[in-house]
């Protein structure tokens, strides 16, 4: 066994690979006061900003790093589809994000409820939600890639919901905290070194 060295300024996650082999039996929806809607051509600001509200407390960075230009490519692509979750009284603590552009595949590129709605079991009725959406017709792969990054309960929940781990990465790359993307106080969980 070794340890590698990862510099002060860079941050490393072990990422694994899911996917859900088969369409699971239908069930009831489990109740939730939160509603879904799919957001047609968002901009990229209105994007962003549901992406940092969901993502930051786990350094989610990708597209806040990206040019509106591509970003725009990827979530106007008719192949993606983006879904706001929204309280009762509309304002949005989630999202979903699923990727179609791989045929007979769907990838649940995003997923996930602001910190202060984890544990409550919305996220059983958000994950009912994006099933129905995810297995149509055609489609006979399910995936998803989460990290050590993400809620501690993340990859248990994913595994629980049916997905099956089948490849693990390591990442490494610049602490978005320290290049700007977010605010030096995100994601206190993980230490900021090198700044």
């Amino acid at each position: 066994m070794s340890l590698r060295e990862v510099p002060p300024h860079q941050i490393a996650t072990i990422v694994t690979s899911l996917e859900m082999p088969k369409r699971p039996k239908p069930a009831p929806l489990p109740p939730s006061p939160l509603r879904l809607a799919r957001w047609q051509r968002p901009s990229a600001d209105k994007y962003r900003a549901l992406f940092r509200r969901v993502g930051a407390p786990w350094l989610w960075f990708s597209r806040l790093a990206m040019a509106d230009d591509d970003l725009l490519a990827i979530i106007h692509d008719e192949a993606v589809e983006v879904y706001a979750v929204a309280d009762p009284k509309g304002i949005e603590v989630g999202m979903i994000e699923l990727d179609f552009g791989n045929a007979g595949h769907c990838e649940l590129s995003y997923f996930g409820l602001v910190p202060e709605l984890a544990g409550q079991q919305h996220g059983r009725w958000m994950m009912a939600q994006t099933n129905m959406l995810a297995w149509r017709k055609g489609v006979h792969r399910f995936w998803v890639h989460t990290c050590t990054l993400d809620h501690p309960s993340a990859l248990g929940f994913y595994r629980k919901s049916g997905f099956v781990p089948y490849r693990r990465h390591v990442e490494i790359f610049d602490d978005p905290r320290l290049i700007g993307l977010l605010p030096r106080d995100a994601a206190p969980q993980i230490p900021l070194l090198g700044g």
